[in-house]
Protein backbone atom coordinates (compact mmCIF):
# COMPACT_ATOMS: atom_id res chain seq x y z
CA UNK A 1 0.00 0.00 0.00
CA UNK A 2 1.39 3.70 -1.13
CA UNK A 3 2.22 6.04 1.32
CA UNK A 4 1.37 9.80 0.92
CA UNK A 5 3.75 12.36 1.81
CA UNK A 6 2.53 16.51 1.08
CA UNK A 7 5.48 18.32 2.45
CA UNK A 8 4.68 22.22 2.56
CA UNK A 9 7.23 24.67 2.59
CA UNK A 10 7.07 27.88 3.07
CA UNK A 11 9.12 30.09 0.73
CA UNK A 12 11.16 32.87 2.35
CA UNK A 13 9.25 36.28 2.23
CA UNK A 14 12.42 38.10 -0.23
CA UNK A 15 12.83 34.63 -2.49
CA UNK A 16 13.05 35.47 -6.25
CA UNK A 17 10.19 33.57 -7.63
CA UNK A 18 11.49 33.77 -11.19
CA UNK A 19 14.42 32.00 -9.94
CA UNK A 20 12.55 29.52 -7.75
CA UNK A 21 10.40 28.15 -11.34
CA UNK A 22 14.05 28.04 -12.89
CA UNK A 23 15.51 25.91 -10.67
CA UNK A 24 12.17 23.30 -9.99
CA UNK A 25 12.38 23.38 -14.34
CA UNK A 26 16.06 22.80 -14.25
CA UNK A 27 15.92 19.62 -11.96
CA UNK A 28 13.07 18.47 -13.33
CA UNK A 29 14.74 15.57 -15.56
CA UNK A 30 17.33 14.61 -12.69
CA UNK A 31 14.86 14.69 -10.59
CA UNK A 32 12.46 12.04 -12.28
CA UNK A 33 16.11 9.98 -13.44
CA UNK A 34 16.12 10.25 -9.27
CA UNK A 35 12.35 8.93 -8.33
CA UNK A 36 13.32 6.17 -10.90
CA UNK A 37 16.11 4.97 -9.23
CA UNK A 38 14.67 5.26 -5.71
CA UNK A 39 11.88 2.78 -7.37
CA UNK A 40 9.27 2.98 -4.78
CA UNK A 41 7.32 6.53 -6.08
CA UNK A 42 4.22 6.45 -7.80
CA UNK A 43 3.63 10.21 -8.05
CA UNK A 44 5.32 13.27 -7.49
CA UNK A 45 4.73 16.89 -7.98
CA UNK A 46 5.97 20.28 -7.31
CA UNK A 47 3.25 22.76 -7.13
CA UNK A 48 3.66 26.68 -5.81
CA UNK A 49 0.93 27.71 -3.86
CA UNK A 50 0.01 31.55 -3.02
CA UNK A 51 -1.57 31.91 0.66
CA UNK A 52 -2.45 35.93 -0.05
CA UNK A 53 -5.20 34.43 -2.79
CA UNK A 54 -8.64 32.64 -2.31
CA UNK A 55 -8.08 29.90 -4.81
CA UNK A 56 -4.25 28.91 -3.60
CA UNK A 57 -3.39 29.70 -7.29
CA UNK A 58 -0.43 32.30 -8.19
CA UNK A 59 -1.02 35.51 -10.49
CA UNK A 60 0.45 38.05 -11.29
CA UNK A 61 0.28 39.80 -8.23
CA UNK A 62 3.06 38.66 -6.26
CA UNK A 63 2.45 38.32 -2.58
CA UNK A 64 5.19 37.21 0.56
CA UNK A 65 2.97 33.39 1.05
CA UNK A 66 3.93 31.47 -1.04
CA UNK A 67 4.72 27.61 -0.57
CA UNK A 68 6.35 25.38 -2.50
CA UNK A 69 4.44 21.96 -1.97
CA UNK A 70 6.52 18.34 -2.80
CA UNK A 71 3.27 15.92 -3.45
CA UNK A 72 3.95 12.15 -3.61
CA UNK A 73 2.83 9.06 -2.86
CA UNK A 74 6.01 6.20 -2.06
CA UNK A 75 5.77 2.50 -1.07
CA UNK A 76 7.44 1.53 2.29
CA UNK A 77 8.38 3.20 5.37
CA UNK A 78 8.48 6.90 5.79
CA UNK A 79 12.41 6.60 6.97
CA UNK A 80 13.72 4.28 4.18
CA UNK A 81 11.91 6.95 1.66
CA UNK A 82 13.69 9.93 3.36
CA UNK A 83 16.76 7.72 3.03
CA UNK A 84 16.60 7.17 -0.45
CA UNK A 85 15.44 11.10 -0.63
CA UNK A 86 18.39 11.81 0.52
CA UNK A 87 20.62 9.34 -1.13
CA UNK A 88 19.06 9.92 -4.63
CA UNK A 89 17.53 13.82 -4.48
CA UNK A 90 19.68 15.55 -2.05
CA UNK A 91 21.41 17.67 -4.44
CA UNK A 92 18.22 18.91 -6.01
CA UNK A 93 16.57 19.94 -2.30
CA UNK A 94 19.71 21.45 -2.01
CA UNK A 95 19.00 23.39 -4.68
CA UNK A 96 15.13 24.14 -3.38
CA UNK A 97 15.91 24.77 -0.20
CA UNK A 98 18.04 28.21 -0.75
CA UNK A 99 14.06 29.18 -1.26
CA UNK A 100 12.54 27.78 1.59
CA UNK A 101 12.06 30.01 5.15
CA UNK A 102 14.60 28.72 7.62
CA UNK A 103 15.98 25.81 5.59
CA UNK A 104 19.28 27.10 5.40
CA UNK A 105 20.60 24.69 8.49
CA UNK A 106 19.71 21.97 6.37
CA UNK A 107 21.86 22.38 3.59
CA UNK A 108 23.45 20.01 2.91
CA UNK A 109 20.88 17.48 3.41
CA UNK A 110 23.29 14.76 3.01
CA UNK A 111 24.99 16.53 5.86
CA UNK A 112 21.75 16.86 8.10
CA UNK A 113 19.56 13.81 7.32
CA UNK A 114 18.23 13.75 11.07
CA UNK A 115 17.16 17.84 10.62
CA UNK A 116 15.88 17.26 7.30
CA UNK A 117 14.01 14.16 8.21
CA UNK A 118 12.23 15.63 10.90
CA UNK A 119 11.88 19.38 8.92
CA UNK A 120 9.78 17.26 6.63
CA UNK A 121 7.71 15.24 9.09
CA UNK A 122 6.92 18.70 10.49
CA UNK A 123 5.68 20.42 7.45
CA UNK A 124 3.89 16.92 5.71
CA UNK A 125 0.44 17.43 5.61
CA UNK A 126 -0.10 14.07 4.92
CA UNK A 127 0.43 13.28 8.55
CA UNK A 128 -2.16 15.42 10.24
CA UNK A 129 -5.17 14.30 11.66
CA UNK A 130 -7.42 16.18 9.11
CA UNK A 131 -5.71 15.24 5.84
CA UNK A 132 -6.11 11.20 6.50
CA UNK A 133 -8.09 10.59 3.09
CA UNK A 134 -5.23 9.12 0.38
CA UNK A 135 -7.44 6.80 -1.52
CA UNK A 136 -5.65 4.08 -3.32
CA UNK A 137 -7.33 1.81 -6.54
CA UNK A 138 -5.10 -1.18 -6.27
CA UNK A 139 -2.90 -1.99 -3.44
CA UNK A 140 0.40 -3.10 -5.58
CA UNK A 141 3.60 -1.94 -5.06
CA UNK A 142 5.74 0.16 -7.87
CA UNK A 143 7.71 -2.60 -8.88
CA UNK A 144 4.85 -4.86 -8.92
CA UNK A 145 3.27 -2.85 -11.36
CA UNK A 146 6.49 -2.14 -13.79
CA UNK A 147 7.12 -5.64 -13.70
CA UNK A 148 3.67 -6.34 -14.59
CA UNK A 149 4.13 -4.21 -17.92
Amino acid sequence: MANPLTLLMPVAPHADLIALAATVKENQPKLHAALTEIGTVHYARTLLLDRAVTNLQPGINPSKAYVLAVITEYDGSFDKYIQDFVKEVGPIFDALLRFVDGAEKLIPVANNTSAFTAFIAKNDASQHDLNQGLYQAYDATVQEILASL
